[in-house]
């Protein structure tokens, strides 16, 4: 063989060993892990007005059980299952929080061992199966119609190293990964409803009644020990009877004005049906059972021997310039915290000394506030016009008109009542002791010592 055959041969030899070295040798694969990185968790779910439910459950510590949170749209409105079908002002929060699940990506791989599940803070707080403590998140659950599942995650630790980040993981599903996550996702009753209870502007508050007084629960017996009348005059605020010495003190009753206005509430407690119907009706009378009354007297309301509703810790009325009066009652101590004062759930951090108290309100309407004028006494001025009016049609014009003013002051007067008492008939609600000590006043804290002129 010449030489340059045989250089020739060990060529094309090393050609196919070349070759075959590259066919037989593994190709680097991308880790499955990354396949779906930057993918959408719910990518069919994209539309937040969609949304008509939300459960969000965290785990409670102190209880050692899961604490769901349930805003729904039901029967034509929002309400909150877990608080008794409390009405929920939740459709824009509601809307606002599917907007941030729907934005949620699979940003980063960090685990699919379930070893790291308690580390990460990614256990399903509803998982009986797990007897761990530890490593609970918050599972946010978004529903639409008919009960579909449109989004379900649980939210862990934040992502160490990555600000914004926290780790998330599908219940069901064995992936950590971690996400950019905007949520404001509040399981606070008072986040979800309407934050301004009695519907009122301090503005138009011309009128203060406080009842202090107590009530033998057994007998009914009412013990009045006084009875304070704080009126608005422009800017100054009468006391009928101020004692000699002692003038009203116009900033304390501002104070109460203003915590009449600023007034929110801790949690509620739903009254029995028959109570509700009987108290939606605005000065229709009270006609209750036994039960209906069992159950005021363990909220600390009583029916005096006369029929006036009484509650034990006194009341305070509170009227409006165009004639309608809410009456608040406060009655038994509420203690305990979380949920066993949000919606007086069973074992919920029922102990403690909590001093939130039940409050009833209850609205009325007294039309002998506007004197009823003159009504026209001929309608000849009727389909004439005013160029062909004499003086005696334009003055019965001008007397229908102000009739008509005063009819319509009377019909808002009345339904503003009827509103109301349909609003607050259904509830004992639980108002803070801070708000009690702000509300619950007596003569002398409205009082100071009388300022020498000049």
């Amino acid at each position: 063989m010449t030489e340059t055959r045989k250089t020739l041969t060990f060529a094309g030899a090393a050609l196919a060993l070349a070759a075959l070295t590259l066919a037989t040798t593994p190709r680097q694969k991308a880790p499955d892990e990354f396949f779906d990185q930057g993918e959408a968790f719910f990518p069919d779910f994209n539309d937040p007005n969609s949304a008509r439910t939300l459960e969000v459950v965290e785990w409670d510590e102190a209880t050692g059980s899961a604490a769901p949170f349930k805003v729904t749209f039901q029967g034509g409105r929002w309400t909150i299952p877990s608080h008794h079908g409390y009405p929920a002002d939740g459709k824009d929060r509601l809307a606002k929080t599917a907007a941030g699940v729907i934005g949620i990506t699979k940003d980063d791989f960090r685990t699919d061992n379930a070893i790291d599940y308690e580390a990460a803070g990614v256990i399903d707080p509803l998982d009986t199966a797990n007897l761990s403590s530890k490593g609970r998140g918050k599972r946010v659950t978004i529903r639409g119609d008919n009960d579909v599942v449109l989004a379900d995650l649980i939210i862990g630790k934040s992502f160490e190293g990555r600000e914004g980040f926290s780790l998330v993981r599908v219940p069901g599903e064995k992936r950590v990964y971690g996400a950019r996550i905007n949520l404001e996702v509040s399981t606070k009753f008072k986040d979800w409803i309407e934050p301004d209870l009695m519907m009122i502007d301090k503005e138009e508050i011309d009128r203060f009644v406080l009842k202090d007084y107590s009530i033998e629960e057994t007998t009914g017996r009412l013990n009045m020990r006084d009875e304070v009348t704080v009126s608005k005059d422009g800017d100054h605020w009468n006391m009928p009877k101020t004692p000699a010495g002692k003038e009203v003190d116009t900033y304390k009753v501002n104070n109460l004005v203003r915590a009449v206005d600023e007034l929110s509430i801790e949690g509620v407690r739903p009254k029995p049906d028959g109570l509700t119907t009987s108290l939606a009706r605005a000065g229709g009378g009270v006609s209750i059972s036994q039960d209906d009354m069992l159950s005021l007297q363990d909220h600390g309301f009583y029916f005096a021997r006369d029929g006036r509703l009484m509650s034990n810790e006194g009341e305070l009325q509170t009227r409006t310039s165009d004639g309608v009066t809410y009456t608040l009652r406060f009655g038994e101590i509420v203690v305990g915290q979380g949920l066993a004062v949000t919606a007086g759930t069973a074992g919920a951090q029922a102990g403690g000394t909590g001093e939130n108290r039940y409050l009833m309100i209850t609205a009325s309407f007294d039309p002998a506030l506007f004197p009823e004028p003159a009504k026209a006494g001929n309608r000849s001025f009727e389909n004439k016009p005013d160029s062909a009016l004499t003086l005696d049609e334009r003055k019965q014009k001008d007397l229908d008109a102000a009739h008509t003013r005063w009819l319509a002051r009377i019909q808002a007067g009345q339904k503003r009542a009827d509103d109301l008492n349909t609003r607050f008939a259904k509830w004992y609600y639980v108002i803070s002791a801070e708000s009690f000590e702000n509300l619950r006043l007596k003569r002398a804290d409205l009082l100071r010592d009388k300022q020498k002129q000049g």
